[in-house]
């Protein structure tokens, strides 16, 4: 846990060092900030429906975005060869680079919260909708982050990298969209994986174990996936 914390601490540091943090939450805030007042001021409705529609899209760039550098870069320097070096395992340097980037898009997600501070002062919000919606926001991130990580860990460059964790998440996003063109029976599997169909259950405020299962699960498998990468350096 120790080699974990001081790895994640590394990394957060690493954005916030760079323009790379401050570029992405500046145009997520300018993004989402627009949505929310013309909903409000123009539409003169207090939700924040518009806002958490938009993030979903958002992600899709957003992620792949901050999780394009975190092995690739690595790679590209030689820095990934003395890291593999130390006594700290794959697992280690994974789940440290994971959670730094899961940060990054909780503290993006966190400036959206005045949103709602805004809106009690203007009117009854479905307080469940919104922590929901918030949950599944922060566990739709995770799955496209590790992802992300993935992509990180098969090249050097940097824009592939954002190209094929681009490609996954937008292949996991549009499954829910196609399901009308397709036959009962795969189109019930396709929507099981798509991850849009978990996340707007949770974003009705029903937390299903299922959904969390699948979420977790998604994470897990690229999380390994990642890890298996790593090792296949020292074969």
């Amino acid at each position: 846990m120790k080699n974990i914390l001081t790895i994640f601490r590394k990394e957060l540091r690493s954005y916030f060092n760079s323009p790379v943090a401050y570029i992405v939450l500046f145009v997520f805030l300018i993004i989402t900030g627009w949505f929310f007042t013309s909903s409000l001021f123009l539409g003169q409705v207090v939700t924040m429906r518009n806002v958490f529609d938009i993030i979903p899209f958002i992600f899709l760039f957003f992620v792949p975005a901050i999780s394009m550098r975190t092995l690739s870069e690595e790679k590209k320097s030689g820095t990934i060869e003395l890291l593999l070096t130390k006594p700290i395992s794959d697992t280690d340097i994974v789940m440290g680079k994971f959670l730094a980037a899961l940060a990054l898009t909780g503290i993006a997600l966190a400036f959206t919260l005045i949103y709602v501070i805004s809106l009690t002062f203007l009117g009854k919000i479905d307080l469940g909708s919104i922590i929901g919606t918030y949950i599944g926001l922060l566990l739709m991130s995770g799955v496209y982050i590790s992802i992300g990580i993935f992509a990180s860990s098969l090249t050097e460059n940097q824009v592939v990298a954002f190209i094929i964790s681009f490609l996954m998440v937008f292949a996991l996003f549009l499954l829910n969209k196609v399901l009308v063109f397709l036959p009962t029976s795969l189109a019930s599997i396709l929507e099981y994986i798509s991850i849009d169909y978990h996340f707007g259950s949770i974003a009705r405020g029903v937390i299903d174990t299922r959904n969390i299962i699948y979420y977790l699960s998604g994470i897990t498998i690229f999380i390994l996936l990642t890890r298996a990468s790593l090792e296949r350096r020292k074969w």
